[in-house]
């Protein structure tokens, strides 16, 4: 009975170092899905068309960059394992809302890129750990305010832009915003004059509680926008042809999580050695699959 038993093992031996290997592919040298630079801890992922983000990049990633993808929601632990954090981008995305809690681990921020999104709110406390950060970009969203104390925590901040975005200064719910701006102005914070009304032409900052006397209900104040409960098959372009993933196990295996522009420098996907590796992984778990039935017919 020692035949099947060491063929079991060797079907985990190499099941695991198939595995292995796909996950191994993130940041290789010669291809994976980002790609990487290990002197300087960055990882770039941008213009893969990802609709989720890779859930095996390194956690030492000082720089992370997720722009120029598909992304339309982030999971609330999404970058809870990446606390050396300094840089992330995720602008030009399909962002519609955040979650609660996603920035909470990320005590090292100093850049925040969310612009040319479509956030329609911003949740409660998003920015709250943010202490060290120095520049945050809103701007081309689809804001209309935000959160009372939002930006309160931003003690680091010298760089906000906020342009591009339909603030509503007809409800109170701006006053807030108002008001800190017009603090920041005084305290020589870059940007802050970018924030405009939709309607009348004013800087948000030059608004009183006369002029927004009306309780509105804002977008801030309302639920998360439900997240849809199907999701799309990833797919992922280099520079000659494209590879779809459209089962949501094996989009799990190669190391997405569950949750989505245009490409401008498409990246290396897996390289032909990596592909052979594979494909050499699958022949030798054959190989001991049949081997294991073999020896149990035999007894």
């Amino acid at each position: 009975m020692m035949g099947p038993v060491l063929a079991a093992c060797l079907l985990i031996i190499l099941s695991t170092a198939w595995i292995s290997q796909a996950n191994e592919a993130l940041c290789k040298k010669d291809g994976g899905v980002c790609s990487c630079n290990n002197n300087k801890n960055s990882v770039d992922c941008s213009s893969k068309r990802l609709t989720a983000i890779p859930s095996n990049i390194p956690a030492d990633t000082k720089k992370l960059v997720l722009n120029y993808n598909k992304l339309r929601e982030l999971e609330p632990k999404a970058f809870h394992h990446l606390s050396k954090l300094t840089y992330l981008s995720l602008d030009n995305n399909q962002l519609k809302s955040l979650p609660e809690g996603v920035f909470d681990k990320l005590a090292e921020l100093k850049t925040l890129d969310l612009q040319y999104n479509q956030l329609e709110r911003l949740p409660n406390g998003v920015f709250d750990k943010l202490t060290q950060l120095g520049t945050l970009y809103l701007d081309t969203n689809q804001l209309r305010s935000v959160p009372k104390g939002a930006f309160d925590s931003l003690s680091s901040l010298s760089l906000v832009t906020l342009t591009n975005n339909p603030w509503d200064c007809t409800c109170n719910g701006i006053i807030y915003m108002a008001k800190w701006l017009k603090k920041k102005a005084d305290e020589g914070l870059g940007g802050v004059d970018t924030a405009g009304c939709e309607k009348g032409g004013k800087a948000v900052l030059d608004i009183t509680e006369k002029d927004a006397a009306s309780d509105c209900v804002s977008p801030n104040t309302t639920t998360a926008i439900p997240t849809s409960t199907t999701t799309p098959a990833s797919v992922i372009y280099d520079d000659i042809h494209e590879i779809k993933v459209p089962q949501e196990n094996f989009q799990k295996f190669l190391g997405y999580q569950e949750p989505d522009h245009l490409p401008t420098q498409p990246q290396c996907l897996m390289s032909i050695s990596g592909y052979l590796g594979l494909m050499m992984s699958l022949m030798l778990t054959s190989a001991a699959i049949l081997y294991v039935f073999h020896f149990l017919k035999k007894a």
